[in-house]
């Protein structure tokens, strides 16, 4: 029977019997299940009415408004059934809540409370690493990163994360291990290859940059940045039709990206095509909002080029 056919069957039950309070609540998480939060939130209201000491629906409707990204009243939620009952799933779920509003000392105290009593939950130790990561103390990220990975050497994400962290202390040789870490596990993840590509770029490895760029590219072909180094590297080495190339398949995917029209216009200077040149130039102002370099800057960079 698929979910569908549950969800009617169980509908005519409560039909029947409107009090059957079981069926009900099997019903109501069904319907989270399916993706039906506004309704399952009221059969959750419903219950917690009639049963209001329950801790299990007070979980329930943390994660029932969660997904209606009402994050005040999931907290409310979850700490009502923690109160109720100090369960480690809805501690967790708190602490979760806690890292979308931005409260990382609440979520550290829950995801801390959750370690206390299981020591081997390796989506604490993850969770924890987020906080830390977002109050800038990296050392402690990394050392719950790692944790993570000490129980879960699969978590890709762990993984990734740690590799930003040591790209963004300049420790790059350990950064592309924990990239290459990450595609070991995920070969399509776009991110990491651009990762390991940009290293290459600034250590001027650019062969190999360029074999990471195009595997970006593969995954994620609306990745702006991919593009740019990826054009600034055939500039360097004055492959101007392959650059031409590479920017117009990036207008294509990516048509409201000014710095791509700017660095098109680059390319048309650099063979010498005026007409070209003013028009991507002119395509990049008009797309103002989506430029690294001012508009000004640019339009006086044009005057210059026209004297």
């Amino acid at each position: 029977m698929s979910k569908f056919d549950k969800i009617e069957e169980l509908q005519n039950i409560l039909k029947e019997d409107p009090t059957n309070f079981q069926v009900r609540r099997e019903f109501a998480i069904l319907l989270l299940d399916c993706n039906f939060p506004e309704e399952a939130l009221r059969h959750f209201l419903y219950l917690s009415e009639i049963f209001p000491d329950d801790s299990g629906l007070y979980y329930n409707l943390g994660i029932t408004y969660e997904k209606l990204k009402d994050l005040n009243k999931a907290e409310k939620a979850y700490k009502k059934s923690v109160e109720i009952s100090p369960d480690i799933d809805a501690y967790y779920n708190l602490g979760l809540v806690y890292i979308d509003k931005k409260q990382y000392d609440d979520a550290i105290e829950c995801f801390d409370y959750v370690l206390e009593r299981d020591k081997n939950d390796s989506n604490s130790y993850f969770s924890l690493g987020i906080c830390y990561l977002k109050k800038n103390k990296l050392d402690a990220a990394i050392y719950y990163f790692q944790r993570a990975i000490d129980l879960n050497d699969e978590d890709v994400y762990a993984h990734f994360y740690i590799g930003n962290i040591l790209k963004e202390l300049g420790e790059t040789e350990g950064a592309k291990e924990e990239f290459s870490k990450v595609l070991e596990l995920s070969p399509g993840y776009s991110w990491a290859h651009f990762n390991i590509a940009s290293i290459d770029y600034e250590e001027g490895n650019y062969s190999e940059a360029v074999y990471n760029l195009e595997k970006t590219l593969e995954f994620n072909p609306k990745d702006v940045e991919a593009y740019k180094i990826y054009s600034k590297i055939l500039m360097k080495n004055n492959e101007l039709f392959e650059a031409e190339t590479v920017l117009m398949k990036a207008l294509d995917n990516c048509p409201e990206e000014g710095d791509l029209y700017y660095f098109m216009a680059q390319v048309y200077k650099m063979q010498e095509n005026k007409n070209e040149y003013i028009k991507n130039m002119t395509e990049a102002i008009r797309h103002n909002t989506t430029l690294s370099i001012s508009a000004h800057l640019i339009k006086q960079e044009m005057d210059d080029y026209l004297k």
